[in-house]
């Protein structure tokens, strides 16, 4: 039976729940006083990890190491997945102003894959504020480790993982050999609730932190945001006083 080591993504994200805005500058959305959480892909991530030991035991499980890459305000979502029950964190520190894209995060996971050799990494499938999905499959080809994305139910047996995913026309059961690498989709778990004294317990625990020299990782960006710019403000509609005088606003619209 191989001893799982499992390594989860945390993402510092806007909260899902505040409203965007673009900075005065239009090159990005405003983040400067804006309340930041775990992505809650991300999340679904962790309590998934903590939920293998859960079923298999701590015998079986032996360790669960959450990673962000972000500036140094990245340490509190670190610190709410420890609160969750993981069991010691890892901060690469990237500078506030850096560009950080999906493959510079998927190389710097890389390095620490090298330094702790976990045999399951999970992340979420994507992260709620670039929408990219594109670290997990980055991360497993420069890895050359075989992936399961959009995981709604993962299961591990001896030295197999068994992963039943979402694609297009339903679902699809598909298994591997460890090490492998998952990403997590809505149905896979509802995250649990953070208590009070597991929030103290966090603060106690190990947090490591490396910067890009520790590393030696080029993560220069490979794209250029030229300008970003807020949706068109939607128009409100109008009343028609007969079906046909609907159809005929269609036909002049074209969407008929």
């Amino acid at each position: 039976m191989v001893n799982l080591k499992i390594l989860v993504g945390c993402k510092r994200v806007i909260d899902f729940a505040v409203k965007i805005r673009v900075n005065a500058a239009k090159t990005a959305v405003e983040t400067a006083n804006v309340k930041h959480s775990l992505n809650p892909f991300d999340e679904i991530a962790v309590e998934e990890a903590i939920r293998l030991r859960e079923r298999m035991g701590k015998d079986k499980v032996s360790e669960i190491i959450a990673l962000s890459c972000g500036p140094p305000k990245s340490q509190e979502q670190l610190r709410t997945a420890l609160a969750m029950g993981v069991d010691r964190a890892i901060h690469v520190e990237v500078p506030e102003n850096q560009v950080l894209e999906p493959l510079g995060v998927a190389k710097l996971f890389k390095a620490i894959v090298e330094k702790e050799n976990p045999n399951l990494i999970i992340l979420g499938k994507q992260a709620i504020d670039d929408d990219s999905s594109q670290t997990g499959q980055m991360l497993a080809g420069l890895l050359n480790w075989p992936q399961a994305t959009f995981a709604s139910k993962v299961e591990v047996v001896e030295d197999k993982i068994t992963v039943t995913r979402e694609v297009d026309g339903g679902s699809e059961t598909i298994s591997s050999k460890l090490p492998a690498l998952v990403t997590t989709d809505l149905r896979l778990n509802e995250p649990r609730f953070t208590t009070l004294p597991n929030i103290m317990k966090a603060k106690k625990k190990l947090l490591t932190k490396f910067t890009l020299q520790d590393l030696n990782v080029d993560i220069s960006p490979r794209s250029e945001i030229l300008s970003v710019t807020e949706p068109p403000v939607r128009q409100g509609g109008t009343k028609v006083d007969s079906v046909d005088d609907l159809i005929s606003k269609l036909k002049s619209a074209g969407a008929l």
